[in-house]
């Protein structure tokens, strides 16, 4: 399921309406919250999407405090507050909310298909969708594959064949390349990677760590 996922900002909370239950607020103003998560989400309903808010391990395109009290969740046309039992649905003017300094990329992982997710265009928000210190592996076409530089030496999984050989390890992000720093995807963009990086690989691990460029030498 598609969700997105807004929580109170604090430093704009005037009336500290954060953590609390619907019943005590006027009206649920979308100006003081902030886009936290806007991507596919392994859940079919909003309680499975609270409880995989809630674990420890969170989803690594989740920029946000554990699902709770004063959220808002945005599936399909529709969204709901979470309250103190359940979620209630409420009208919600997204174009309102903070997320401005969010950017439309590409989300690979291994054994799975690609799908489009937006995330802050911040060097932390990188690092933790792809699990470590950020690699770029350039394209011809002012984009870039963004992924865990120390990917193989942590053995996480092929995940895809790269174009002048080798493989890319463990969750990527396919980005446009700005002036300055990265950029939104444009729409042909957005269907050339689906498309070229759909139908994952079966990438054996043996393949993966013959694909390490060098070699530690012991000398113990």
């Amino acid at each position: 399921m598609r969700l997105k996922i807004y929580q109170i900002n604090k430093d704009r909370d005037e009336l500290g309406l954060k953590f609390k239950p619907l019943k005590v607020i006027d009206k649920v103003d979308p100006k003081i919250y902030d886009k936290v998560f806007d991507a596919q989400a392994d859940v079919e309903t909003l309680e499975d999407a609270f409880i995989l808010f809630n674990q420890a391990e969170k989803h690594p395109l989740f920029y946000g405090h554990s699902m709770s009290v004063s959220d808002v969740v945005v599936a399909g046309n529709e969204a709901f507050y979470c309250d103190s039992f359940g979620f209630q649905k409420i009208k919600f003017e997204e174009s309102q909310a903070n997320s401005k300094n969010f950017i439309k990329v590409l989300f690979v992982r291994p054994h799975e298909e690609p799908y489009v997710a937006q995330i802050p265009d911040t060097l932390e928000a990188k690092q933790q969708a792809v699990g470590g210190y950020i690699e770029y592996v350039y394209n011809s076409d002012e984009t870039a594959l963004v992924g865990d530089e120390e990917a193989k030496l942590k053995n996480k999984e092929g995940n895809r064949y790269l174009d002048g050989g080798g493989i890319i390890a463990g969750d990527f992000l396919v980005v446009g390349l700005g002036d300055e720093d990265c950029r939104s995807l444009t729409n042909d963009e957005v269907e050339k990677y689906l498309e070229k990086y759909s139908n994952a690989p079966d990438i054996t691990p043996e393949e993966t760590a013959a694909d390490v460029g060098f070699n530690y030498i012991s000398y113990m």
